[in-house]
């Protein structure tokens, strides 16, 4: 299992943790989710963040 994979089902357990039930439950449950996905993506080097976290200097 790739720790992407791994990142979206930790973020879906939180979610399922954090929520239960209704609309709003489904939100937050998707939020945490892409959030675990995004940080599978980091971890497994297929999502670069470093542009968002430097600066152009020149």
């Amino acid at each position: 299992m790739t720790a992407t994979a791994l990142g979206l089902l930790f973020g879906l357990a939180l979610g399922f943790a954090a929520a239960f039930g209704g609309f709003s439950a489904f939100l937050i449950v998707l939020a945490f989710g892409a959030l675990g996905l995004v940080a599978g993506l980091v971890a497994d080097g297929k999502l670069d963040l470093s542009q968002l976290t430097t600066r152009d200097r020149g």
